[in-house]
């Protein structure tokens, strides 16, 4: 796969609200898929599933099978990526600068 296509997948799967509430939940440790769908009271299990596999296919998480449990994992290498292509490079400067003046200002 392209690096061009692989991009545009980590794009859309940060475009959802919900799959970036579950990347938040995967951020310290591995949960299981039945950890993950009890966070979403709203959601069936099957719409949450749904979301699983847009981030997986975008590589953001990885899962593995243990028994009947499915750990999934956060794979933060292609949000790096995005961090080193798109926000590093052209905006750290300005966004250091804005945020000190967010920061002063909230004081």
């Amino acid at each position: 796969m392209s690096s061009a296509k692989k991009g545009d997948l980590v794009f859309k799967a940060l475009a959802d609200r919900r799959r970036r509430e579950i990347l938040d939940l995967l951020k310290d440790e591995p949960k299981t898929t039945g950890d993950i769908c009890a966070k979403f009271k709203k959601l069936d299990r099957c719409t949450v599933m749904q979301h699983v596999g847009v981030l997986e296919r975008a590589g953001l998480i990885f899962s593995k099978k243990v028994g009947r449990f499915r750990w999934n994992y956060l794979n933060a290498v292609p949000i790096r990526e995005i961090y080193d292509r798109w926000i590093n490079k052209y905006a750290s400067p300005s966004v250091e600068i804005l945020t000190k003046l967010k920061h002063d200002l909230e004081k």
